[in-house]
């Protein structure tokens, strides 16, 4: 069975206190990287869940040595008309179309009410995968799209030990000093960061804040901009599988220098 004609594995499970998609090679028992993507607001848990597929099917090198999660957010966002719905921490999406640059200088200084929860609910999934796999931190990336890209970088800037990498996808800066302060002490890390120009939800010069915080800290920064809104486009995902590739082949270049 070649790599262009399987069918990944989906396992619905909890890893922590989340519900989760577990998404694999039928073949892949023993992963040498894992990766968390987590969706946005207002997505379904299963949202991102297509993505593996066009990973795994696209790189050869991570069809049978990866395996995707995909967390659902704790939050229903049922009671305001979305049934499947879902959010890390509430927004006020009016308050945010509405804002001009001063005020969106200021959201980038806020810590949003419920943060400190779902980072320790990702921490918790983030411990039962390491027991699961036998991966170590260092061997997992954690990613998402929009706000829960920000959950990632949140996430990646506090854990004990540095993660495989860093994956922002339309993602935005908040918690401004002290992701600043933390992000010092993961000089090195690998981030990739794509964000659309034309960014109607979380504006472009967001992505950028971000960005120039990262890159003053030290972090490895592949900063991707594109002509479109708030999605992921094809390119993000091919500089993705690239992105992946490389974590793996960074491995495998250890493990031949041993």
């Amino acid at each position: 069975m070649g790599t262009e004609d399987f069918i990944p594995e989906s396992i619905f499970t909890v890893l922590g206190e989340l519900r989760c998609v577990v998404v694999s090679h039928p073949r892949t028992r023993h992963p040498h990287l894992a990766v968390v993507l987590c969706h946005g607001y207002g997505a379904p848990g299963h949202d991102l869940v297509p993505l593996a597929n066009e990973i795994l099917t696209a790189e050869p090198k991570l069809a049978e040595r990866v395996r995707f999660v995909f967390p659902e957010a704790p939050v229903s966002l049922a009671p305001l008309g979305y049934p499947e719905g879902r959010a890390w921490w509430p927004l006020d999406l009016d308050r945010l179309t509405r804002l001009d640059p001063a005020g969106i200088a200021r959201l980038q200084d806020e810590a949003p009410e419920g943060l400190h929860r779902v980072r320790r609910l990702l921490f918790g999934l983030l411990q039962q995968l390491s027991l699961q796999t036998g991966l170590p931190l260092n061997k997992i990336v954690v990613g998402g799209f929009s706000q829960g890209a920000m959950l990632a970088t949140d996430a990646a800037l506090h854990l004990e030990e540095r993660p495989a990498g860093l994956v922002v996808l339309s993602g935005a800066l908040i918690c401004r000093r002290e992701w600043a302060a933390r992000a010092r002490a993961r000089a090195g890390l690998g981030v990739l960061q794509t964000h659309g120009r034309q960014d109607p939800l979380l504006p472009f010069a967001g992505g950028e804040a971000l960005r120039d915080l990262l890159v003053e800290a030290g972090l490895s920064v592949e900063f991707l901009p594109f002509e479109g809104g708030h999605t992921i486009p094809r390119q993000a995902l091919k500089r993705l599988s690239d992105f992946l590739a490389k974590r793996l082949l960074d491995d495998d270049d250890k493990v031949r220098s041993r």
